[in-house]
């Protein structure tokens, strides 16, 4: 079976199209930032390992205050202050730009009158200061952000609380995201599904189920 028809259940229909955010629409890497401040590459290293790890930023994006993580990695990892007060400063360095082909798609499903959604795992600060600067997501009709809700894919709660506010049923919706533990649980909870690898690959799956030309 074929990687795009592998992520379609067999004529299904779609109501609504719902997209994850990072590394789906914009492209987002926190290495880019710390690497305009620390010039020795094994320093870089272990700092975006230990110390700023995706895993501990996750805590923030699942709405853990971020004064309170702040003051946590300062005392755990003493002589840093700077630094991690660049992850709290500076976030947008760390979103190079928009991932190739994503919003041509998002424009055209738009002007289609496909109904477009997102359900994001983003800090509520960093999210606000973040929306401020792309008006794409004027064309969505709501967004769920973990950081607001204090709840974050994969969990199951928070596709339950995206599906009654989007006012479709799971079955009725395309969920596309790139982290494949998001897919499963989505999926588990019986949305359709796209793993995002691109959006040539998007695109693709989109036209099979007669959502793009």
């Amino acid at each position: 079976m074929s990687a795009v028809h592998a992520n379609r259940p067999p004529d299904a229909s779609v109501q609504a199209v719902v997209f994850d955010v990072g590394r789906v629409l914009v492209e987002w890497d926190m290495r880019l930032l710390f690497a305009k401040l620390i010039p020795e590459a094994e320093r870089l290293d272990w700092f975006c390992s230990t110390v700023i790890t995706e895993e501990w930023h996750f805590q923030h994006d699942a709405g853990r205050d971020l004064a309170e993580l702040v003051a946590e990695r300062k005392a755990e990892f003493p002589g840093n202050d700077l630094l991690i007060d660049a992850y709290a400063t500076r976030f947008l360095e760390t979103i190079p730009g928009n991932v190739p082909g994503s919003h041509e798609i998002v424009r055209e499903l738009a002007a289609g009158g496909m109904p477009l959604f997102a359900i994001t795992n983003f800090a509520s600060p960093f999210w606000r200061e973040y929306r401020a600067t792309e008006p794409l997501f004027d064309l969505f009709g709501d967004i769920v952000v973990s950081g607001d809700e204090k709840l974050a894919k994969p969990d199951a709660r928070i596709f339950d609380l995206a599906a009654r506010r989007f006012g479709h049923a799971p079955q009725a919706m395309l969920f596309i995201d790139d982290n494949a533990a998001n897919i499963a649980s989505a999926r588990d909870l019986g949305w359709q599904v796209h793993h995002f690898h691109g959006a040539d690959a998007l695109r693709a799956d989109l036209s099979v189920r007669g959502l793009l030309d």
